[in-house]
């Protein structure tokens, strides 16, 4: 290297460097995140300075004050504004406040406050050694079956580290779909994902089965975040950019100033239809859609059936408003590329989860290939690409969240030696043994059916007509098709609980506590009035379908 060349570095050394500028961080609009992650990082300075003792009562105590506090922000924001007039972006640009956000971060925080209600309780199983027991492992790290985990049962330990690690993922799930870049909608995904993969994992019953789910859902879960990652890497160097509004720019050509080297991206479609592909794949794996529903009733069978509660109902929640989203804010240039691969994808979901939900003989993985099928009558009302369209899904996921909480809270209660009876022959005269509890079940899955005077009806009802109105008719008939089919194996089990004769060695329905009767009573009181008098929230979801870019 010669002189002058040393020379010159020195001289740029020595110029003043510009100056950073202090991100500007909006925390009242934000205050809902907030107070949840902070919440979750006091749970692990419980884990770690309260005695074992006191554990479970102040980490039960704490998530609840955050859920409580967080949604009356959400509340808050929305009474000033946020979700209509005062929309904006916060953070640097990193997170969207507006009418979609709040109305589905108000739906997480609720179905997680009732979601760990059903994680606190320690009625049901029979007490060990003297002391009350929930559904989680007694000590987490030990293996199934050994000496430590047996000396770790005698002793009463409870992993309560499950409330830290909810409230992590509840965190990871409000930023999801406010998410503005693709950065943040990253980080997002790999907060919530990474807890509720631990969370699978943590059965006191059938652990090894529990650590199965678990692996599964990992594994799968980290190819579906490399897929996305991988699209995010393919749409910043068509871009140039991460955040959602500079990329739809670059999509529809209304970019102001086009660079050189912009210039040079921006005619490869390639790189914009595959990374839009990819990002788009790994959402479609966050709902469960066909054909990357493999995991769903595997995991939804193995993992503790509180946490197979919160997952179906939450995660269905915030990925579906990242992908209203990305679809409607980012790509709405792309509507004739996505439409048209999201129509085949809706319905292959609605038929093949109805469909494969006849052959299946275990509640939870009945409940499973369920929830595949909502997933597609979900889509028909993204695929409507309209205001409605946007509403109607809205409106579907907060009906069917509390839905999915309160059936998975029964499915609890019907218990024999061996923990959850959870083989459909086992519910054979539930009706008879206990009218009330088979009575709320058939309730709601005669909601997930759709029948009228139910929130299943409604929601159907609304994104059937925002995907007629949107043009996308045929896939209404698909759905409505599915919709029969699904309401055979739904009546089936219905029957089954009140038609057949009880087996005199049958499961017994266990008496909960008040925290188990909550969650129930909050899905029966939501499915019921969402069914008979809707209007009130359709309005409000079509007051909140309208994103700020």
């Amino acid at each position: 290297m010669n002189a002058s060349a040393v020379h010159s570095l020195w001289t740029t050394a020595a110029e003043p460097v510009t100056k950073i500028d202090t991100p500007k961080i909006e925390y009242g609009q934000l205050s809902p995140i907030l107070i949840i992650i902070a919440a979750a990082v006091l749970g692990i300075l419980i884990e770690a300075v309260v005695p074992r003792k006191a554990r479970y009562h102040t980490q039960l105590f704490t998530a609840v004050v955050a859920l409580t506090a967080a949604f009356a922000a959400v509340v808050a924001l929305a009474a000033s504004g946020y979700g209509t007039t005062k929309a904006g972006i916060v953070a640097m640009g990193a997170v969207a406040v507006d009418g979609p956000a709040l109305f589905l971060q108000g739906t997480i925080l609720l179905t997680g406050l009732v979601a760990i209600f059903t994680f606190a309780e320690r009625r049901l199983d029979p007490a060990t050694h003297g002391n009350q027991v929930d559904s989680f492992a007694a000590q987490a790290a030990s293996v199934p079956g050994s000496d430590s985990e047996k000396a770790a049962v005698k002793a009463g330990f409870t992993t309560t580290e499950v409330f830290p690690l909810a409230l992590f993922a509840i965190g990871g799930m409000l930023v999801f779909p406010a998410a503005n870049d693709l950065l943040t909608l990253f980080i997002a995904l790999e907060v919530f994902s990474l807890p509720l993969y631990l969370l699978c994992a943590l059965a006191r019953r059938k652990r090894l089965m529990s650590q199965e789910a678990a692996v599964k859902y990992f594994l799968l879960g980290a190819f579906a975040s490399a897929f996305t990652l991988f699209g995010i890497a393919l749409l910043y160097g068509y871009a140039g950019s991460v955040s959602y509004a500079r990329i739809a720019e670059v999509v529809d050509g209304t970019v102001g100033k086009i660079t050189p080297a912009l210039a040079g991206t921006m005619g490869n479609d390639a790189l914009l239809l595959v990374g839009a592909a990819l990002i788009v794949m790994g959402l479609l794996f966050k709902v469960g859609a066909v054909p990357f529903h493999m995991w769903t009733p595997d995991v939804y069978q193995g993992a503790p059936t509180p946490v197979t509660g919160f997952m179906a109902a939450a995660t269905k929640v915030a990925a579906f408003g990242a992908l209203l989203r990305l679809l409607y804010v980012v790509l709405p240039g792309l509507r004739w590329d996505w439409r048209p691969v999201m129509y085949a994808v809706a319905i292959l979901t609605m038929l093949g989860g109805a469909i494969v939900a006849i052959t299946q003989t275990d509640i939870k993985r009945l409940l499973a290939y369920s929830s595949i099928a909502h997933a597609g009558f979900i889509l028909a009302g993204v695929i409507a690409a309209t205001p409605e369209g946007v509403s109607s899904v809205l409106f579907y996921l907060g009906a069917y969240s509390f839905v999915t909480i309160g059936a998975f809270a029964v499915v609890t209660l019907v218990r024999d030696a061996g923990g959850e009876a959870t083989h459909l022959s086992k519910w054979a005269g539930l009706g008879r043994r206990s009218p009330l509890v088979a009575a709320v079940f058939a309730v709601f899955l005669l909601a997930f059916a759709g029948i009228p005077l139910t929130s299943g009806f409604s929601g159907k009802f609304a994104v059937f007509k925002a995907a007629a109105e949107g043009g996308a008719g045929a896939l209404v008939v698909v759905g409505v098709v599915s919709s029969a089919v699904a309401a055979f194996f739904y009546v089936r089990v219905i029957v089954l609980m009140f038609f057949s004769e009880p087996n005199p060695e049958g499961p017994t329905v266990a008496v909960p506590s008040a925290l188990t009767y909550a969650a129930i009573g909050t899905g029966v009181v939501v499915t019921l009035v969402l069914g008979v008098a809707p209007q009130y929230f359709l309005d409000l979801a079509s007051q909140a379908g309208v994103f700020v870019r």
